[in-house]
């Protein structure tokens, strides 16, 4: 997987949301707010590709919870 080109994270008064800054994305007509789990995700894998390991390696080295269980969450994301 990889996030794809024209979407943005942005910092709204405290708030993180993803927008489309593209004219190809532009029926895209949501704003999505992200949570500090997700943040710290779209950092860590922003600019490269990555697949659900990725996301949980991320994830015990952030918050110490078991692969099993960083895997689940990972993949329900």
């Amino acid at each position: 997987m990889k996030i794809k080109e024209g979407f943005m994270l942005r910092e709204m008064c405290g708030d993180y949301i993803v927008l489309a800054e593209s004219l190809e994305l532009i029926d895209f007509n949501k704003l999505i707010h992200l949570n500090e789990s997700a943040v710290y995700l779209w950092q860590g894998v922003e600019g490269r590709e990555f697949d659900a390991d990725v996301l949980a390696g991320l994830l015990v080295d952030k918050y110490g919870i078991g692969q099993e269980q960083a895997f689940s969450d990972a993949t329900s994301l």
